[in-house]
């Protein structure tokens, strides 16, 4: 099942996506499906007439994963860790699709990081890998911006990656999308400039949520940002950057000013 957060110029609502590309219809449901079960409510809305927001607004935390692919650290001159590399990403900085990353005045060097992002479904804490399945409600599309500059200069990364704006996720989560072996592709301007796949990942998803499950206890909505593929680079005010992943959607943000 693939589900969306939107709105349709009222509060934001839950829908269950059907239809084929480009003809999808909303289902609305009665609710958020992570903390209820799923009821429809009758209710149908061609998706051409609302404004989908990010499927989740994590009410704890984003989790980020550093040099997941060993051709992205190595394209940074960074060596691959040996365990994953985790950092946090505060929840304010999630936009959905369609809305503006904004290119803030401290940084010369704004990249996008395009991802497979996993929504936790559950209270869990110690889960085993071959488990992992079980506390993940969905998939979603993230972009991991990151002040590069800034990244190299502090040293740490919760300046560099936690602007507000800089972790977009969509279009929506789709609930029993195997991710094992997916294409991830990111665009700016219509250009390719990243093509990866799931596979190519050190840690894959399952190992991801038994480690950081293993130190910090993971609550509904909380994202864990899978890591990104090599060919990272710079996006620039005006330019439109697109996140696909195969099989799940096309995430597009523009890249606005500050003030």
């Amino acid at each position: 099942m693939r589900i969306a957060r939107f709105s349709a110029g009222d509060d934001p609502r839950y829908a269950a996506v059907e239809g084929e590309p480009g003809a999808e219809v909303l289902a609305v449901l009665d609710g958020d499906p992570l903390y209820r079960q799923v009821q429809l409510t009758g209710e149908r809305l061609p998706l051409a007439d609302v404004r989908l927001l990010a499927p989740v607004i994590p009410r704890s935390k984003v989790i980020g994963i550093g040099r997941n692919y060993a051709e992205h650290a190595a394209e940074l001159g960074n060596e691959v860790p040996d365990e994953p590399l985790v950092f946090l990403k505060p929840n304010t900085s999630v936009v959905g699709p369609g809305d503006g990353i904004v290119h803030p005045p401290q940084t010369s060097d704004l990249q996008y990081e395009g991802e497979l992002a996993a929504v936790i479904g559950r209270i869990c804490r110690h889960v085993p890998a071959e488990r992992a399945a079980e506390v993940v409600f969905g998939y979603t599309v993230g972009n991991d911006v990151t002040a590069r500059d800034l990244q190299r200069s502090d040293k740490q990364w919760a300046r560099a990656k936690g602007f507000d704006t800089f972790c977009p996720l969509g279009p929506w989560i789709d609930t029993s999308l195997d991710v094992s072996d997916l294409a991830v592709t990111t665009t700016v301007g219509g250009e390719v400039r990243q093509s990866g796949r799931t596979s190519q990942m050190i840690h894959d998803v399952p190992s991801l949520i038994s480690y950081v499950s293993s130190f910090m206890t993971l609550l509904p909505g909380d994202v864990i940002l899978t890591g990104t593929p090599a060919g990272v680079g710079p996006m620039r005010v005006g330019e439109e950057v697109s996140v696909t992943v195969e099989g799940l959607g096309t995430l597009t943000n523009r890249v606005i000013g500050h003030g």
